[in-house]
């Protein structure tokens, strides 16, 4: 079946050629027409049988020319407003006001089109609608606990060529198979779906040349970055399963499943040495865009969080893991080839614009959605029985497969060669034990010196030397960092509590812009561009300035929020990061002085 509304998009989007030919008889199989009521016009007939013979035209040989799939095209007046076609065995219904002199050509070639699709499909010869491969990448995947079940709700909302494909399979066949024989830029926006197409009838029409890179949007730029990454899949040397081991946190015991891009530098030849290229390096994460700022147990149970493919930088995966949160990261490197990284990224793109899912703790989470990525965009993998719930599962999974190779952890190396980013306790417990060398410290534990309130560390500050001086700074400044992501989720809690929204009224209306800001970053389609699939050239110099603007407004409102919210902060609150503050300074000013004094180079 094929709605009405949606068929005045397409004069916009297809060139068709001439329809001259009278009614081509198939080679393997026949249209025949009829009306219901009364007969047709000599125009209304010379324009249905040209554009039957268009239509034709179009069509793969192998399926123009198989014998079984003869057609009766009926003409009728009265299908629903909304309906343009409908599909009953081997009787094509039509609305006959398409054969009107004034009738858009586009809309009648595409519902001929869509309706031989439904009866193509539903032949021995078709069956696309229920191929698994097919539901995976139109977005109909398995559940993970129901076996052999598949979800019910299409997640593919965003950048749709038309929201109907995502009533049933059935439809999405036939509004896919028109976009794949109508319109020229099909291949470069919907890749994978293309390429499916194409190997299933063992050919392709006519297409436009493709750009060799794939777009994305990074959430969280950092100043010097362009948001708008433009990644050639040529450049992409491997890519790394990357587990963010677990901690105490009830959310974060199992882990986290990501998947780490080893990008090689511009001008570098793909290699071993492009591991140490980690500033070009990213890394796709699965996460809930927790947009009430902070999260809730029961709304991660019952799917209230949206599930976003994040791409980060590598370098800020890693310190937010290993130095905020103190966890640390195994980088296992994937077995893949060439071919299949491209195919991987090629569906991560596609995620990226379109997917806007729900994330479920249990059913829809990172282990998950890392899953459904690597089974969807490496065909192979399917047959690997990846399926986890947790992200340590899906690992263990990858290994006893062969498809990681976890043993460069066990390498000697593994720190070195960048395999292996451990948290950073252990350092500075290290450095802990520097500055108690050099004078006596209250506390041998470094969770015991940071768990001590900044007044109780000050004495301990003020008569460093040039050594254990340089170590207790960088303690200090992990003692900062440390007490802001403890305060964040109460600030964010108190700032949200409406008995407190008039104290801290600038502050609220600067975390809600920040939380829009950063809604629109995580899912790219919400920057209103035109087109569907992946953006093309033309869609991405429009994207260029705006996503630029984005970023750079979503480092001011948080510069912003951190002065105006530190005003919001309990005034115990307030005091402890003031005196946090007061001893870097101080730490800062004397290390400054004592470098003075041995003649070297001030710190900046």
């Amino acid at each position: 079946m094929i709605r009405q509304a949606r068929l005045h998009l397409r004069a916009a989007l297809f060139v068709l050629a001439a329809l001259l030919a009278p009614v081509a008889s198939a080679a393997g199989w026949s249209v025949e027409q009829q009306a219901a009521g009364t007969p047709l016009t000599p125009a209304e007939s010379a324009r249905a049988d040209a554009a039957i013979s268009a239509a034709l035209r179009r069509l793969p040989p192998s399926w123009r020319d198989t014998p079984g799939l003869d057609v009766v095209v009926d003409w009728r007046d009265d299908l629903p407003d909304d309906v343009h076609g409908r599909t009953f065995g081997s009787h094509l219904r039509l609305r006959r006001a398409l054969l009107a002199g004034h009738a858009v050509v586009q809309p009648l070639q595409a519902a001929l089109l869509h309706e031989f699709a439904h009866r193509y499909d539903r032949s021995p010869l078709g069956g696309l609608s229920r191929d698994p491969r097919l539901l995976d990448l139109a977005g109909w995947p398995q559940r993970p606990l129901r076996f052999g079940m598949r979800i019910r709700e299409n997640a593919m909302r965003d950048r749709s060529p038309d929201a109907y494909e995502r009533t049933s399979p059935a439809e999405f066949v036939a509004v896919n198979l028109e976009y794949f024989l109508l319109d020229a830029e099909y291949a470069c926006r919907r890749p994978a779906l293309h390429a499916y197409f194409a190997a299933h009838f063992d050919w392709e029409p006519p297409h436009a040349d493709c750009a060799s890179d794939l777009p994305f949007v990074e959430a969280e730029p950092g100043a010097d970055a362009a948001p708008l990454l433009a990644l050639d899949p040529a450049r992409v040397y491997a890519v790394d399963y990357l587990l963010a081991e677990g901690n105490a946190q009830p959310m974060s015991r199992w882990g986290h499943s990501m998947l780490r891009l080893v990008i090689c530098a511009p001008g570098r030849a793909p290699g071993p040495d492009c591991r140490f290229d980690l500033a070009h390096h990213r890394v796709l994460s699965f996460r809930a865009f927790v947009d009430d700022v902070q999260i809730s147990s029961l709304r991660g149970l019952t799917g209230r969080y949206p599930s976003r493919l994040f791409v980060l930088p590598l370098d800020q995966v890693i310190d937010e893991y290993t130095r905020i949160e103190l966890r640390g990261l195994q980088s296992i490197p994937l077995r893949l080839s060439t071919n299949e990284i491209a195919s991987l990224l090629t569906q991560a793109a596609n995620l990226h614009w379109s997917y806007d899912g729900r994330y479920y703790f249990v059913g829809n989470n990172c282990a998950v959605e890392t899953w459904k990525l690597l089974q969807t965009g490496v065909p192979r993998l399917a047959e690997a029985r990846l399926r986890s719930i947790t992200p340590t599962g899906l690992l263990r999974k990858l290994v006893r497969s062969g498809d990681a190779e976890r043993s460069v952890l066990d390498r000697g190396d593994a720190v070195r060669a960048g395999y292996y980013f451990p948290s950073a306790d252990a350092e500075y417990q290290a450095l802990l034990d520097v500055a108690g060398a050099v004078q006596p410290l209250p506390v041998a534990r470094v969770d015991d010196w940071l768990d001590l309130p900044p007044e109780a560390r000050a004495p301990w500050l003020a008569d460093v030397q040039l050594r254990d001086g340089a170590a207790l700074l960088v303690l200090e400044h992990a003692a900062r960092r440390r007490e802001e992501l403890r305060l964040r989720d109460v600030l964010k809690r108190q700032l949200l509590d409406p008995r407190r929204v008039a104290d801290a009224a600038p502050a609220v209306a600067t975390l809600r812009a920040l939380l829009a800001a950063g809604d629109v970053l995580s899912r790219p389609a919400q920057l209103r561009v035109d087109g569907y699939g992946l953006p093309q050239s033309a869609e991405r110099a429009a994207l260029h300035d705006d996503v630029e603007a984005r970023a750079r407004g979503l480092r001011g409102l948080r510069g912003q929020l951190e002065d105006e919210a530190r005003m919001a902060l309990a005034p115990e609150a307030r005091a402890r990061v003031v005196a946090l503050d007061r001893n870097v300074d101080a730490l800062g000013a004397r290390l400054r002085a004592l470098h003075r004094e041995a003649g070297g180079l001030q710190l900046g």
